[in-house]
């Protein structure tokens, strides 16, 4: 069994020691814990202080493309590298590495795919009150999308399994935290979450310039994940609330027709058929991002399929050639 934690790093070279030094080296029931860097286009010297603490893998990106193609990228590797589990942890030393232990145990015992570290938001002191409550609802808004019962869906401290890692597809470009939570809940992964500490903070956070920009992206991301995933409850809904508005509107220009006044209600009809109309277009529109969907469906499970084969590929490779 083989454990890769992975660690996204921009300009990490203050707080990359005390994170890969906290991270444990013996874990019962893996066989080899490895560590690998993503160096998202760094400036400072994170490449060579990772090499000197004797990091197993580096991925470099030449620029900085964000946290969402980092991770991408590292889970790539980590699959590409044989690992049976993967644990994404943060360089800023946000997450306490003995905390791993408690990620990979539902994996080891067969329990989960995919771990969720929920940090204990209510005590951690460098959260403004208004930082608290927006994660609270966010955390909330990201449950009742995904269907499933994750405390902190913007905790980025996780463990996913080599089979969950394989159906990860990440569209968003800023963060992959609260969409792949929305796909695992709608694919009836079995996702569940642990608590763990968290360690005083570093520097402040890089992912959002502002708690308005943090709202606005996240909003963005919940909706898109869930237009992709339950396109046609998202727009038979709003369908519906055109349509109904229409009729109703429809039904007071009646009421005046029919009590001979109208001729002063014209206005009513105009909006009433407009109304009807967008309504109307809007339920077409979900019927057919509901086949688009199904395509989708078929889609990542054809692509399920394909990294099965290149990824396990290699590692059977690997074992060859370690066996010979």
């Amino acid at each position: 069994m083989k454990l890769i934690i992975q660690i996204p790093c921009f300009n990490e070279e203050g707080s990359l020691p005390q994170t890969v030094k906290d991270l444990p080296k013996e874990i019962a029931g893996i066989d080899i814990i490895e560590t690998l860097i993503i160096d998202d286009g760094s400036t400072d010297k994170t490449i060579e202080i990772a090499k000197s603490l004797g990091v197993n893998h580096i991925v470099r990106q030449t620029r900085n493309k964000g946290l969402a193609y980092g991770f991408k990228a590292g889970i790539d590797a980590c699959l590409r590298l044989g690992a049976d589990i993967i644990v994404n942890t943060d360089a800023d030393n946000q997450y306490q590495g003995s905390d791993i232990l408690k990620l990979v145990q539902p994996i080891l015992n067969g329990e989960s795919d995919i771990v969720v570290g929920a940090r204990p938001i209510q005590k951690i002191e460098h959260f403004s009150a208004k930082k608290k409550k927006l994660q609270h609802i966010g955390s909330l808004v990201v449950r009742m999308a995904s269907g499933t019962d994750i405390p902190d869906a913007p905790s980025g401290f996780r463990a996913y399994s080599r089979h969950a890692a394989m159906k990860i597809n990440v569209i968003n470009e800023y963060t992959y935290t609260l969409e792949t939570i929305i796909q695992a809940g709608h694919r009836r992964d079995a996702i569940s979450s642990v608590e763990i500490g968290t360690n005083p903070e570093t520097r402040k956070s890089r992912l959002f310039k502002s708690i308005a920009s943090y709202v606005s992206r996240s909003s963005i991301t919940i909706i898109r994940a869930f237009m992709m995933y339950k396109p046609l409850l998202f727009f038979l809904s709003i369908g519906l609330v055109f349509l109904l508005a229409g009729t109703l509107i429809g039904v007071r220009f009646l009421f005046f027709l029919f009590a001979g006044e109208g001729d002063g209600h014209i206005q009513s009809l105009v909006l009433a058929s407009l109304l009807i109309t967008i309504g109307y277009q809007t339920i077409l529109i979900s019927l057919q991002s509901d086949l688009i969907s199904a395509n989708r469906k078929i889609l990542e499970d054809v692509q399920f399929h394909l990294k099965r084969m290149e990824y396990d590929g290699v590692k059977i490779q690997e074992a060859k050639q370690d066996h010979e």
